[in-house]
């Protein structure tokens, strides 16, 4: 019988002397009577499952093999069944299975948004074009718009899970053409805090749940890629944009108050911030107006800063958000700042002219949290079937 094939096994259960150390059953053994070939796989498979789940550098030192990453993705259907993909995937379904259900709990509304869309989401130039009819339309880089437009529409506080496109030629351990949005909107009485509350507090209930409820599948993952146990607060440790700036600078990093981290400095920020306050999940709110998207809200104290923040695990962002702008008037006048032609989002700012509470939101990347989580280094690890821009196949 070859490997991999499908069988049937007619056999006693008897119990055992000594434990099989080699088993994840270790106190009986199956004393086979009769076997049937249900699906017979082809002699030779493209991949070793022992080979697959070895980990880095143990196959080296042995002279054994380990498989390489595309061949893993080419022959996506193997590698799947490896007991590490196994419970990678187990675990990115109790992601999304524990953001439902806190929001759900919290008073949210799950929506479905359009992913065909008649203009850039974002107001960039990283969209894929689409044929639609006599005309073109875009695949869409976020939910935002709409998420927006049910906040106005009354629905309180939004989510919703789907996929997000990104015309992004990067490739980078961390970038994909296609990857799961997990998404929050929500209006707010007071202050956008209340925002950045509700989605640190989803987050952290996220982190408490796997790691009461997946202690298997995380032993499984670090027997092949061993990683330091996921540590947060409660509640969530947030710095302000310019306390992190002077933490960079007290490092010897060279930059200006107001420009953009860069992956460099967000990955040593994020280990400053664990060295200091021992977390590896963590806000940071102010950013620079000028660095974010146009429908930000400006800080009313500071107009070089915004209303806006990210949230990063283990130094890397997973998370960016603001309270975004509900006038219309000022959203187009920040539209036009950013040389945005008022003509493609005229249907989104019509959206504030009949009343519209202020509000803010976010959106998470599945893939990503999982790959951070779990101390992964690439999140085509955690892309069931990953898009990049070298890859459109299996």
């Amino acid at each position: 019988i070859t490997k991999e094939s499908i069988v049937d096994v007619e056999a006693m259960v008897r119990k055992v002397e000594q434990k099989i150390e080699s088993c994840s059953q270790q106190d009986v053994e199956l004393h086979i009577e009769r076997i049937f070939v249900i699906s017979q796989a082809e002699p030779r498979l493209p991949l070793q499952l022992e080979d697959a789940v070895r980990p880095d550098g143990e196959g080296e030192e042995e002279g054994r093999a380990t498989v390489n990453q595309d061949t893993r993705l080419d022959n996506r259907v193997i590698d799947l069944r490896t007991t590490t993909s196994q419970a990678i995937f187990r675990l990115q379904s109790g992601v999304c299975q524990l953001f439902r259900d806190t929001l759900t709990k919290k008073g949210f509304v799950e929506i479905q948004t359009p992913k065909i869309i008649s203009a850039a989401s974002e107001g960039g130039a990283n969209v894929f074009t689409v044929s639609y009819f006599k005309s073109s339309a875009y695949l869409a880089q976020s939910p935002q718009l709409y998420k927006q437009m049910c906040i106005c529409a009354d629905f309180d506080k939004v989510f919703c899970v789907g996929p997000v496109f990104r015309a992004e030629d990067s490739n980078t351990h961390r970038h994909l053409t296609e990857f799961v949005g997990l998404d929050i909107e929500m209006a707010f009485n007071y202050h956008y805090h209340e925002v950045i509350d509700s989605i640190t507090d989803t987050m952290v209930q996220i982190f408490k749940g796997l790691r009461d409820n997946f202690q298997a599948e995380i032993q499984t993952v670090n027997k092949q890629f061993p990683s330091e146990p996921f540590k947060f607060l409660e509640p969530t440790l947030r710095l302000e944009y310019t306390e992190a700036v002077a933490m960079l600078h007290e490092a010897g990093v060279e930059m200006g108050d107001e420009d953009d981290l860069s992956t460099p400095n967000e990955k040593l920020l994020g280990r400053l911030v664990k060295e200091k306050y021992d977390t590896d999940f963590y806000v940071l709110d102010k950013y620079p107006l000028a660095v974010r998207p146009f429908y930000t809200m400006p800080d009313p104290n500071n107009p070089k800063y915004s209303n806006s923040y990210d949230m990063f695990m283990r130094g890397e962002e997973i998370l960016s958000g603001a309270q975004r702008v509900h006038d219309a008037q000022l959203l187009s006048e920040r539209a036009q700042h950013h040389q945005i032609d008022l003509e493609k989002i005229k249907s989104y700012i019509d959206s504030f002219r009949f009343g519209a509470p202020p509000h803010g939101g976010g959106g998470i990347g599945l893939e990503r949290v999982c790959m951070l989580y779990l101390g992964l280094h690439n999140v085509r690890q955690t892309s069931m079937f990953p898009r990049d821009p070298k890859r459109l196949t299996p």
